[in-house]
């Protein structure tokens, strides 16, 4: 199996995993699902997309994206941009979602990416920074994308590591895969790690799940660098530090390690330190 290039990876196709209700981020996803969530201005469903796109992965026959949660606003924004996966109910989980995409997948190994998974390498763009997960793939094992944990025992670990976000799954383990609720731990990693066809590819780069408000303040803090970022059609005339201001946000007080999503108001003699606040006013801690 070779790396990425003309029209992406041979016999590949990839499933952005977008369904999830992001319950640990509430009351931030009572108002959007956890995908469409901007980091760094950006929605981590476009990041998603746009790290398949640089390993060649685009279209609707090579990319997938699930929805349940919310999943009127994820279809949307999903637009042309790749085949659309509305589960009914309620999420079927990282392994229903995938058997649910059977028909699609149609024989192919598949790149399975949580949308809420922040990668930046400072060494490769969004998209080569995998590379190394496809490169030499035997397309017969399951190769997860990981870090190296501070306790290499600690439990949900493989091999010493932590997963990352992404995972390579064979198609004989997909095919067997129901439409039901499951998860990949249980119905392929961790009988795949018995099995020792279970191999862990390390990322060199930042990663932050997003998961909670302190982790999705991380991974916008670390997508502003040193800086702030502040969307051009924002307007700021109050004073930013280690700020990321989104579209239309208007600063008249002081933003500190803060995230204002599109539409914000920050009033003047206000002074916002480690939150994140929406267009409706909504102001939750994170630090």
């Amino acid at each position: 199996m070779t790396g990425a290039g003309t029209g992406g990876p041979a016999g590949i196709c990839a499933v952005v995993l977008a369904a999830g209700a992001g319950t640990r981020l509430r009351p931030l996803t009572d108002r959007l699902p956890k995908a469409l969530c901007p980091v760094g201005n950006e929605p981590l469903l476009d990041r998603a997309l746009d790290r398949l796109a640089g390993l060649g992965l685009t279209g609707r026959d090579r990319v997938a994206v699930n929805a349940c949660y919310l999943g009127d606003q994820v279809v949307e924004r999903v637009g042309d941009r790749a085949h659309r996966s509305v589960e009914p109910g309620d999420p079927l989980g990282t392994a229903g979602g995938i058997g649910n995409l059977r028909d699609w997948i149609a024989g192919r190994g598949v790149l399975v990416g949580n949308a809420d998974a922040y990668l930046a390498d400072p060494a490769a763009p969004p998209g080569p920074d995998l590379a190394a997960l496809l490169d030499g793939w035997d397309g017969d094992t399951v190769r997860l994308l990981g870090q190296p944990a501070p306790d290499p025992t600690e439990p949900g670990t493989f091999d010493g590591h932590r997963f990352v976000g992404f995972s390579l799954l064979p198609w004989r383990l997909v095919r067997d895969l129901p439409p039901t609720f499951g998860d990949l731990v249980r119905a392929v990693w961790r009988p795949a790690e018995a099995a020792g066809t279970l191999t862990v590819v390390p990322y060199p780069g930042t990663f932050y799940d997003t998961g909670t408000p302190a982790d999705y303040l991380a991974a916008n803090l670390h997508a502003a660098g040193d800086g702030n970022l502040v969307h051009p059609t924002a307007s700021v005339s109050g004073r930013c530090h280690r700020a990321v201001v989104g579209a239309g946000a208007v600063v008249r007080g002081t933003v500190t390690r803060s995230v204002l999503w599109p539409g914000t108001e920050v009033h003047t003699g206000e002074h916002l330190v480690d939150v994140v606040r929406t267009a409706d006013g909504l102001t939750v801690p994170a630090g």
